[in-house]
């Protein structure tokens, strides 16, 4: 397995963030990015989790929830990837899948967008 610190590779997931375009950043809303070192023992090559409501499905009933949360996984990146370069482009295919079920993009479509 890579070895990177924790800290490394949150770093990563800032400048991952950072790369997203600012026109898409003004539209999120209400939601927080983490990492973890391991998703659950269900599904434990998970690299990224969305958990909340995308914004296409918010109505006027969305008010003073918490935020969604968007979670990227350390232990099965650096376990799927050969070398640092690996882990900086998987994060970021990572931290935009997550963002676009934000948005409301669903699994299926991004596979064809090439964010499987």
């Amino acid at each position: 397995m890579l070895e990177m610190t924790r800290e490394e590779f949150e770093e990563l997931v800032a400048e991952a963030l950072d790369r997203i375009p600012p026109e898409l950043t003004r539209l999120m809303d209400n939601v927080a990015v983490f990492v973890e070192d391991e998703p659950s023992a269900d599904d434990p090559e998970l690299l990224g989790l969305y958990e909340g409501t995308p914004l296409t499905e918010r109505g006027e009933w969305y008010a003073g929830v918490l935020p969604d949360r968007i979670t990227v996984y350390r232990g099965p990146t650096l376990r799927m990837c050969a070398s640092r370069a690996d882990v900086v482009a998987e994060v970021e295919v990572t931290v935009v899948h997550e963002i676009a079920h934000h948005f409301g993009i669903d699994d299926a479509r991004l596979h064809a967008l090439g964010y499987g």
